[in-house]
């Protein structure tokens, strides 16, 4: 953890300055919101998947509590 302290507070604001302007050149102006799109909607999808599952891991555990009761 110590590492990653070092190495954000080494990112100073010219450093992004750098690295955006390499993003733009690379794809391009008018393809960079067609990937923010695709990065957002899978996000999304991830945040949704750990949401599905959580309810059905404590339905599980409750299931197994009453067959342990039975």
């Amino acid at each position: 953890m110590n590492m990653l302290a070092i190495f954000l507070g080494a990112v100073g604001p010219w450093q992004i300055a750098v690295v955006v302007v390499l993003i733009v050149l690379l794809f391009g102006g008018k393809k960079i919101p067609e990937l923010m799109r695709g990065l957002g909607s899978g996000i999304k999808e991830f945040k949704d998947a750990a949401k599905d599952d959580q309810p059905a891991n404590s339905k599980n555990e409750q299931s197994q509590k009453e067959e342990n009761k039975l």
